[in-house]
């Protein structure tokens, strides 16, 4: 049975026949609105000196850490109240339905763990790779508590696995997609277009590297920006695909911040098992710390048949991936009907 189109009913309880297929808000709007609530997102960043880089202040000292997530916070609080504003406001819709476009309600346990095995599959290669190579659980059973729970006692934890997925899936999926939607902008393109603002949030980064790394090469940073602009994008077009199959923006953050502990995928290269010495609680694995993966050390060569079934569960994953698509994102809580490819 194909997702139910929740939009769509809900433009059919609410409009008359004439005025469902009209959109509610133009697409410059949603641009430009769009543009506002990625904008109060960031450049609060470089307002304050409590939350501005400086050659000798860089975005993992604790201090700049609370001061941002102060700063998303509010972010993310006005970019909701002025979207839920719209949604039952200006569309006119019930306060119950507003909720649900904003994708806080209903919760559907069952709608998130499928998400969450989706996205196991993806990541089946780089979880065995923690597991069985670099033994993220040895550290569970010889020191009795697991490494992300140490990570999520410092303040670079919390922010990649906490406030981070929180407040930008808030924003970028909660609060942009339903604005796509009451623009009428189809399905597909809501996909492939949101998470482009969810990309070109984090090129400011690019800025900071350079003043916190003054003697690196330019065109290093250059690379690491476009870099980290590309499977952020990749990334947003996964939660929105979710976002919308299943309307359920706990579901996206549960995704974020599993995706920021797994931190990207090995695609090239020999694994390697890490040195047996702790890691300092500002290495964190993430999405934004290139330099605390190196931390990980190159430990002792394995065979490489560890190498070969790496690999062979990357690519595995994949298809598995794909095959899930559309099966385990099937929901009732559906914003939108996006097409499921016939089979040949």
């Amino acid at each position: 049975m194909a997702p139910i189109d929740y939009f769509t009913k809900l433009r059919n309880t609410y409009f008359g026949h004439a005025d469902k297929d009209k959109p509610i808000i133009s697409t410059n709007t949603t641009a430009l609105l769009s543009v506002t609530f990625t904008l109060i997102y960031v450049v609060p960043f470089y307002l304050s000196a409590s939350t501005r880089p400086s050659p000798s202040l860089n975005r993992d000292a604790p201090s700049v850490i609370r001061a941002r997530i102060r700063t998303v916070t509010l972010a993310c609080i006005l970019a909701s109240s002025a979207t839920f504003y719209v949604l039952a406001g200006t569309a006119k819709l019930a306060p119950s339905d507003a909720f649900h476009m904003l994708g806080w309600w209903p919760i559907q346990p069952l709608d998130i763990l499928k998400s969450l095995a989706l996205t196991f599959l993806l990541y089946i290669g780089p979880l065995f790779e923690k597991v069985f190579i670099e033994r993220n659980l040895d550290d569970l059973r010889h020191r009795g508590v697991s490494p992300l729970v140490e990570s999520l006692s410092s303040w670079q934890g919390y922010r990649n696995y906490v406030a981070g997925p929180v407040t930008e899936e808030i924003i970028f999926r909660s609060v942009l997609i339903p604005l796509h939607l009451l623009a009428k902008i189809s399905p597909s393109k809501i996909v492939f277009l949101t998470p482009l603002y969810f990309g070109i949030a984090h090129v400011h980064h690019c800025y900071e590297f350079i003043l916190t790394h003054p003697h690196a090469p330019l065109l290093q940073a250059v690379f690491r920006t476009l870099f980290q602009l590309t499977y952020t994008t990749l990334f947003g077009w996964f939660a929105a695909w979710i976002y919308l199959r299943t309307g359920s923006l706990c579901a996206c953050i549960i995704i974020h911040a599993f995706c920021n502990w797994v931190g990207l995928p090995r695609f090239w290269g020999r694994v390697s098992r890490r040195e047996e010495y702790p890691l300092s609680p500002v290495a964190i694995r993430g999405k934004d710390d290139a330099d605390a993966i190196q931390a990980k050390g190159q430990g002792g060569k394995l065979a490489l048949k560890w190498t070969v079934a790496y690999y062979a569960l990357l690519v595995t994953g994949a298809y598995l991936f794909y095959r899930g698509l559309w099966p385990l994102t099937q929901s009732e809580a559906a914003l939108a009907e996006l097409n499921v490819p016939k089979a040949k």
